[in-house]
């Protein structure tokens, strides 16, 4: 349970970098804004959802907040 609650800390703290970065950015003229996260422990996966012009834009926003990445792709929005 300890392991869980350190890694939700980590990952709140990510979210809090995301949310600034995207306002400083933003700030700069390249619109971009932080959706939601959605973090599954049992995989220790965390997904990051952005509002951007391009993938250039969301990979420089985790590069400028020092978020790790994997892999930034565009989504497709299934809400019915």
């Amino acid at each position: 349970m300890r392991s869980l609650l350190s890694s939700e800390a980590r990952h709140r703290s990510s979210q809090k970098a995301a949310i600034s970065t995207a306002a400083e950015i933003t700030s700069k003229g390249t619109d971009i804004t932080y959706l939601r996260s959605t973090f599954a422990p049992e995989d220790g996966r965390c997904m990051c959802l952005f509002d951007a012009v391009s993938d250039t834009d969301v990979k420089r926003l985790n590069d400028d907040a020092g978020l790790p990445y994997h892999r930034i792709v565009p989504p497709l929005d299934l809400t019915p």
